[in-house]
């Protein structure tokens, strides 16, 4: 298993135990494609960031095209919300030689990405009255 999927995995067995709810996170993502496989959504603390944790996540079978909302209950704070498509099925975030994703992707701030992302570029803070965020999911050709 891969350590994304790992993660995004241990985030939704963690939000399907949860019972603080504070305040409600609300992700729409729009831009999936019907390719088939497993979408997974993740949320991540600074502590758990590109580790096997995560604090609230999803994972949706062969999803329909279009967009889709997810909300999940969390205590304020800072959060990195990651998508992935792994339309292929085989359990891992593939890459092309060039270091390119071969998966669908997204996070926050996808669009200006060009490197590996950090907790940083890819956070937003939760306060007590909610957010949300919209993130498009990127293909690749």
């Amino acid at each position: 298993m891969t350590p994304l999927k790992a993660l995004i995995c241990a985030a939704a067995a963690l939000a399907a135990g949860s019972s603080a709810a504070a305040a409600p996170l609300t992700v729409n993502i729009d831009g999936i494609e019907a390719r088939g496989g497993k979408f997974y959504v993740g949320v991540q603390t600074e502590a758990q960031y590109m580790k096997d944790e995560g604090v609230a996540g999803e994972i949706v079978d062969a999803p329909a095209a279009g967009s889709r909302s997810f909300t999940f209950d969390l205590p304020e704070g800072v959060y990195s919300i990651s998508v992935w498509h792994d339309f292929n099925g085989n359990g891992q975030f593939d890459m092309s030689e060039e270091g390119r994703p071969m998966d669908g992707w997204s996070s926050i701030n996808a669009e200006t990405l060009r490197a590996a992302p950090t907790f940083e570029q890819t956070s937003l803070t939760l306060p007590a009255s909610g957010a949300a965020a919209t993130l498009k999911v990127y293909y690749p050709e």
